[in-house]
């Protein structure tokens, strides 16, 4: 439980929704920064203004999961306010105070690092990822169905990567009757697509493995289709690229040849944010729990 601890939450988005409300149920007190356009306001959280004096009460910060930007800049689609997170807000914090975020860029890991603030990613946790795997392949199915005039079943597809994301995305399209080939890079992952029963083959072949294409999902955080690579694909070839920005296409080549290609990271958090806030508050809860009491145990 968190009686009595204070956990403030600095912007964010409908995934956010969900660990409010289990910090609610598990009796913390919870205050929210970046949320007065918020259309249901929660019972038992209070809004407040981001100041030094809130940040000094706090146990728990809770940041968005995309954490901030190299400016310090905090997102939320709850507020039309800008708000940063700066140094000074960082220093006031309790030494004992826990931050949570998705994930943090250099500025964020900068400032919680030279002020010795104790921080969790929960996107680098393999737990939350391949959890985060099951809306991120519905949402790729959805994005490929929509954009193709074929089915995916006995389509020619090509999966990037065999990671959390990759294993279960080639699986599914396997189990829904898709003609699956992934590509690799390491003898242990073309190992492992083998024995899955796909068509593995090496991240080298690429340009011949595109030739006959309807779909490609690509998984790898580089320009792995690059303009060699597409001039061999079918001009009707639909790829769903779901790695970070900027992702792994040529997405200016892709456009010339009239290829449709589609950035779309953070599928979870688009197609299904409640079963996404529920995997980040599900996660997040334990990790506090534990903390608060070994805090407990300390003192």
């Amino acid at each position: 439980m968190l009686i009595g601890k204070h956990v403030v939450f600095l912007g964010g988005d409908a995934r956010q929704l969900e660990v409010i409300k289990s910090c609610i149920e598990m009796n913390a007190k919870v205050s929210l920064i970046g949320f007065d356009n918020l259309q249901s306001p929660f019972s038992g959280a209070t809004q407040r203004r981001l100041t030094k004096k809130v940040l000094s009460q706090a146990d728990i910060l809770v940041l968005p999961i995309i954490g901030t930007d190299d400016q310090g800049k905090i997102s939320s689609v709850f507020t039309s306010e800008e708000i940063y997170l700066t140094e000074e807000h960082i220093k006031a914090l309790p030494s004992h105070c826990l931050l949570f975020t998705g994930l943090a860029k250099t500025y964020l890991k900068n400032l919680c690092e030279s002020n010795q603030v104790n921080y969790f990613e929960l996107m680098m946790r393999d737990d939350v990822a391949i959890y985060n795997s099951i809306p991120t392949v519905e949402g790729a199915l959805m994005m490929a169905i929509q954009n193709a005039d074929i089915t995916l079943h006995d389509s020619q597809t090509i999966v990037l990567g065999l990671g959390r994301v990759g294993l279960s995305l080639a699986r599914v399209l396997q189990a829904i009757g898709a003609h699956v080939k992934v590509g690799v890079r390491k003898s242990d992952d073309y190992a492992r697509a083998f024995e899955m029963g796909l068509n593995p083959f090496y991240t080298s072949e690429l340009g011949e493995q595109v030739e006959n294409a309807d779909f490609i999902f690509n998984t790898v955080p580089a320009v792995i289709l690059d303009s060699a690579v597409l001039s061999h694909s079918p001009y009707d070839v639909v790829i769903i690229d779901l790695a970070s920005k900027p992702g792994g296409v040529d997405f200016e080549f892709a456009k010339k040849r009239g290829i449709k290609a589609i950035l779309a990271p953070s599928l979870p958090g688009i197609v299904a944010p409640k079963t996404a806030g529920k995997i980040i508050a599900r996660t997040m809860m334990k990790l506090m729990v534990e903390n608060v009491a070994e805090e407990g145990n300390l003192q």
